[in-house]
């Protein structure tokens, strides 16, 4: 998942960037509104965590003009606002969830992840797969009922292919969701870890489509 962190406050915004990033995506960390639009015309982001006061304008104004042009991208505010009228503004204006800060970063992970399963048109977070079976919200697979301990970004990398289950999922777009601005991409990163996924979950599980991505099976 490629996440989008709107936030000018330094100490919050280094700590909520190393959290996502240590879950395995790629997270880029911007403090302006006009530096974040430009961001946004490039990249294609799954989720957006917005403050709602920065130095250059109102986040919720930035939130109105995303809807306002047809953007479904996920949004969850992290504010420091707690009265139930900038609440009730956020949601009506085009929020997913709003979080009032200081809040807890594994609470903000399982916002997230329920964020980005009810986008992707399965809110349940337990899927079946051949021999495998996932728990999303807890990151736990097991095969044939044993569990396998995988790392930040294989499961990253295996959470990009099990939402999109029959379907092929690109190499330039798994590349895209584990990696943020600036950060040096090995050539073969996303073939380790499809290679390091087969070793723990079995040969046959991720299926390469040549020259184009890998996909894994209903």
């Amino acid at each position: 998942m490629r996440v989008l962190l709107i936030e000018d406050d330094y100490v919050l915004g280094e700590a909520v960037r190393e959290h996502v990033a240590s879950l395995g995506y790629g997270v880029d960390w911007l403090k302006r509104l006009d530096d974040a639009r430009e961001a946004m015309a490039t990249i294609d982001y799954e989720l957006i965590l917005l403050d709602l006061n920065l130095p250059d304008g109102r986040g919720i104004d930035f939130l109105r003009e995303l809807r306002s042009r047809g953007s479904a991208v996920p949004v969850i505010i992290l504010t420091a606002q707690d009265q139930i009228a900038s609440r009730i503004e956020g949601l009506n204006s085009g929020a997913d969830d709003y979080l009032v800060k200081p809040f807890d970063l594994s609470e903000l992970s399982a916002r997230a992840r329920a964020v980005a399963r009810r986008y992707g048109g399965n809110p349940n977070p337990l899927l079946r797969l051949g021999d495998l079976e996932l728990d999303l919200a807890r990151r736990f697979v097991s095969v044939h009922g044993r569990e396998v301990d995988l790392t930040a970004r294989e499961w990253a990398v295996l959470e990009r292919l099990v939402r999109r289950a029959g379907a092929m999922v690109a190499k330039s777009e798994i590349e895209d969701s584990l990696y943020e601005f600036g950060a040096e991409i090995d050539s073969n990163a996303v073939e380790v870890y499809v290679s390091r996924l087969r070793k723990k979950l079995g040969r046959d599980t991720i299926k390469t489509v040549r020259g184009a991505g890998y996909k894994v099976s209903t």
